[in-house]
């Protein structure tokens, strides 16, 4: 047996940075969150890009610890867009804390409508370890940021020249990607909007502001960047179930008949109405191959091709779908057509459940025209090319 090679003394190991992303159109409720993490946790700086300088063509940079800032500077913006000027500063100043090896956590504080899901891809992918996503939340302002089909750039907090997204979308993607909800407390907020709160993502972790022990191990936690990824994929998302409390209802529609183009068409805005949340998938007739996505709140609709049913994929194919997906679609699965279905979840005070299921049973297909099968099918009128922008 050959003797043991002597050991090189080792280096001395810097402590890992752990990055938490705290992010929300709720103001207030954010920099509270992120003033308790830095009071809280020993050896924390936050990082803040304000793009509401970007009409100068800069993005404002600060890191600050619990005594106050600590730097400050410009960053240009990139292709003038000032996300993107915030994804080309972030991650070098992450790594320069890293290097550093005196900071144990990284509190990114996102600006108002910057979105959480793109900032932890950007940083999970540049090797950095994101520990956290929490969204703040102020349960008084839940329900009128939901019903605000404002555009983002009519209130000035657009990113971009080009970005199209509204006050509502905006704060419903910030709300149901984060595992997380740092809610503050509001005498103003009342049994509605808790119910509310707690229907829209029930698998989400409540954690009061004022608890900052919670509060800092809850950033410290862990995150899966493609889990959550995969939580909000229109295929295999994790939709709400069924909920009456408070007068807040969540109500899950299900079918195996595709609607009707062109009656669904016209029903649109009393179904995107009625709720002031409302997602899923859904089967179209005259695309009967195409998952289309489902996104409804203040009012607007979004709709997105989100790609194939795995019904619609030959064998051979089904080895390159995520296991998640696949186990997504084994739930829905009908014998004849496989997970082509309808799921639609609305979730609202004041929920009228019959109103609604008349509304979609009436935009399904026929007897007569689910009998005359999948070419007259595709011949039908394609009221929803607009929409998906053919």
């Amino acid at each position: 047996m050959a003797p043991k090679e002597p050991r090189e003394p080792s280096e001395p190991r810097q402590p890992t940075l752990s990055v938490a992303i705290v992010g929300g159109l709720h103001s207030d409720a954010r920099k509270a969150a992120v003033q308790r993490l830095l009071n809280t946790v020993p050896d924390s700086v936050a990082l803040h890009h304000d793009l509401a300088t970007a009409v100068q063509g800069t993005v404002a940079r600060t890191v600050r610890d619990h005594t106050g800032v600590l730097s400050s500077g410009d960053a240009p913006l990139v292709n003038d867009c000032a996300c993107c000027a915030l994804r080309e500063d972030l991650v070098p100043e992450l790594e320069r804390l890293a290097d550093s090896g005196l900071t144990r956590l990284a509190v990114v504080e996102l600006w108002d409508s910057v979105e959480p899901k793109a900032m932890a891809e950007v940083v999970a992918s540049s090797g950095l370890t994101v520990s956290s996503v929490i969204t703040a939340v102020d349960p008084a302002l839940l329900l009128p940021y939901l019903g605000n089909g404002d555009d983002l750039i009519e209130v000035g907090l657009a990113a971009a020249t080009t970005d199209q997204r509204t006050v509502a979308d905006t704060w419903a993607r910030q709300l149901e990607y984060a595992p997380v909800l740092a809610v503050v407390e509001n005498d103003e907020a009342d049994a509605e909007d808790r119910a509310l709160l707690a229907q829209l993502h029930p698998t989400a972790r409540q954690v009061p502001v004022g608890h900052g022990t919670d509060l800092a191990a809850a950033a410290l936690a862990g995150f899966d960047v493609e889990a959550a990824a995969a939580a909000q994929h229109p295929a295999c998302a994790l939709l709400p179930q069924e909920a009456d409390e408070a007068g807040v209802g969540t109500y899950v529609w299900h079918a195996h008949r595709p609607f009707h183009p062109e009656r669904l068409y016209q029903a649109l805005e009393d179904l995107t109405c009625a709720a002031a949340r409302s997602r899923g998938r859904f089967w179209l007739a005259d695309r009967p191959d195409t998952l289309l996505a489902w996104d409804a709140a203040g009012g607007a609709l979004c709709v997105e091709n989100a790609g194939p049913w795995l019904a619609s994929l030959p064998d051979a194919a089904w080895e390159m779908v995520p296991p998640v997906r696949r186990a997504a679609a084994a739930l829905d699965w009908h014998p004849e057509h496989g997970d082509c279905c309808q799921h639609l979840v609305f979730t609202s005070p004041g929920l009228d459940r019959d109103g609604l299921s008349q509304v979609l049973e009436s935009c399904l297909l026929t007897d007569a025209e689910y009998a005359a099968g999948r070419d007259a099918w595709k011949q039908l009128p394609p009221a929803f090319d607009t929409l998906l922008e053919v």
